[in-house]
């Protein structure tokens, strides 16, 4: 067992309501799971959140752009979640037991009029408890 099974768990999700996330816009190029650097310092703000605030379990889900079958959109997705969540445990120091890493592919995009829309490429975050 490697450290994704760690945090890589089977959970439900539940899309929300843009106005009633906390959105930190945390985007990929195109048919890529790489963290770019310049996407590194709101994760960094982030971690420091999810520690002032106590937050025990934080759910990160993985997006991609309607471009792609939907395998391979949701294992893009999965990947684009716990390439998030090992920059949380390695460079953040939080513990895996704190993240569930899920992808959606392309099923919830966030500019529903342009599926293809780079904003779609993304990660969300939801504080569980």
């Amino acid at each position: 067992s490697d450290d994704r099974d760690l945090w890589h768990k089977r959970v439900g999700y539940v899309a929300l309501p843009q106005a009633d996330q906390v959105y930190v816009r945390v985007t990929f190029g195109f048919d890529s799971a790489a963290l770019a650097e310049t996407q590194k310092p709101a994760l960094r703000q982030l971690c420091r959140a999810m520690d002032e605030e106590g937050v025990r379990l934080f759910r990160i889900i993985g997006h991609t752009d309607a471009a792609g079958g939907d395998a391979y959109n949701q294992q893009l997705s999965v990947l684009r979640a716990e390439e998030v969540a090992r920059f949380f445990v390695e460079d953040c120091g939080i513990a895996p037991a704190r993240l569930e890493a899920i992808g959606v592919g392309k099923r919830h995009p966030f500019d529903a009029a342009d599926p293809y829309a780079a904003e779609n490429r993304r990660v969300e975050f939801q504080a569980i408890s």
